[in-house]
């Protein structure tokens, strides 16, 4: 089965680690010798391009956007309760990012459900606060896209429905507050950089 998938310019798209983005062409380029034919995506938040090998896009995990129906079936998932936090804070920080960096928007949603317990906390850490914003921001800029409305519409949408939920049991309410400053350093650490290539 071939893992090649077709995307034209203009196709609004979803990688995995950086989240919504635009196909703004395809070029052939010379790698090691040979022609390499790579869509070149660009990701306007985050001022990025990026070239994917057109021949390894699906095994890269570059997909289109979501259908309105999976959207639905992230803000279900939205509402339902928070799993409650166990085990130390690096691991399942850890957890939390392999889910935002999957690019499954119900994986992102979980997270998104899980740290909103502890939104209003002033004693959450701030490793935490960014693994929560960037779970919320992937979420808001997939719905936005595919719904036709801004980031910031998508994200009070969000929003709201999490304040709808039910208060969580006070058993539920996340008590692993301990989070070196090692962890919150590495949680920190942002990629900053204007073109990057995805090798095959």
């Amino acid at each position: 089965m071939s893992d090649v998938v077709a995307f034209q310019t203009g196709d609004k798209v979803v990688y995995p680690a950086h989240g919504v983005g635009e196909v703004v062409g395809e070029e052939v380029q010379e790698v090691a010798g040979m022609a390499l034919s790579v869509y070149v995506i660009t990701f306007e938040k985050d001022r990025m391009t990026l070239r994917v090998p057109v021949g390894r896009a699906e095994a890269t995990g570059l997909r289109a956007l979501s259908s309105a129906k999976l959207v639905d079936k992230a803000i279900a998932t939205l509402k339902g309760r928070a799993r409650p936090g166990r085990g130390m804070w690096s691991r399942r920080a850890q957890e939390y990012e392999t889910k935002i960096n999957s690019g499954d928007m119900i994986a992102i949603a979980e997270v998104v459900r899980d740290l909103h317990k502890n939104v209003d906390d002033p004693d959450r850490s701030y490793s935490e606060r960014i693994i929560y914003e960037s779970a919320l921001s992937r979420l808001a800029g997939e719905m936005a896209a595919v719904d036709g409305s801004d980031l910031d519409e998508a994200t009070a949408k969000l929003e709201r429905v999490l304040k709808s939920r039910k208060p969580a049991n006070s058993n539920e309410k996340d008590t692993a507050k301990e989070v070196d400053a090692e962890e919150d350093f590495d949680a920190a650490v942002m990629v900053d950089g204007e073109e990057t290539f995805e090798a095959a």
